[in-house]
């Protein structure tokens, strides 16, 4: 994406507003989530917003600029605020990727619809792979939380012991390039060519 910035700079910029979209319906959709589940915690952080600027994180947006799969600042809750922490901290979770994914859905209606011009494809682009990054079970991506919630109490909790332990270690083993590729880039990228050729037909994107 960045190679466009000295190409193709309106092309960047539309790129660039893309991401910002996708990232901030990620995170919004969380806060929403979770203050609707009870828990104000992101919205007294300032995080029930749709002002892009409360949801960036420097080395997510860096990594969805250089490989497209990244994330944003991840929005806080405290579990204890509420009534089923386990089930709804999955639901919060979850709430992120599906944004992403109806929008995704919404925008390619509305492309096929009104025959809008195609600038409307990176921002269905981002979102897929936003949402189908995030679903990755392990954490701190949002796959990790949902994973747990889904699991019996005890499975639960041993397999979140370790994923709090070692998960940030093995999400950097999968995003680091090997032979040219990043195992992540070679385990998703299928699901999200799937994706975005029901979305885009006849497109091969990422």
């Amino acid at each position: 994406m960045l190679n466009t910035l000295f190409l193709n700079p309106f092309l960047f910029l539309v790129w660039a507003a893309a991401l910002l979209t996708a990232i901030t319906i990620h995170e919004f959709a969380h806060a929403w989530m979770a203050n609707r589940l009870g828990d104000p915690t992101p919205k007294l952080q300032g995080r029930l917003t749709l002002n892009p600027l409360a949801h960036l994180d420097p080395i997510g947006t860096l990594m969805l600029l250089l490989v497209r799969f990244g994330w944003g600042k991840p929005v806080q809750f405290d579990p204890y605020n509420l009534k089923n922490p386990k089930k709804d901290s999955a639901i919060i979770s979850l709430a992120g990727p599906g944004a992403n994914i109806l929008l995704a859905i919404l925008l390619s209606i509305i492309l096929r619809i009104f025959l809008i011009s195609s600038i409307l494809t990176p921002f269905i682009v981002f979102n897929v792979a936003l949402a189908i990054f995030n679903l990755i079970p392990i954490h701190p991506l949002d796959g990790g939380k949902i994973l747990v919630g889904l699991l019996p109490e005890k499975d639960a909790y041993e397999v979140n012991k370790f994923l709090d332990r070692f998960g940030i270690i093995l999400l950097f083993l999968l995003i680091f390039p090997f032979a040219g590729s990043s195992p992540v880039s070679t385990i998703i990228s299928p699901i999200i060519n799937f994706i975005l050729n029901l979305l885009l037909p006849g497109n091969n994107i990422i």
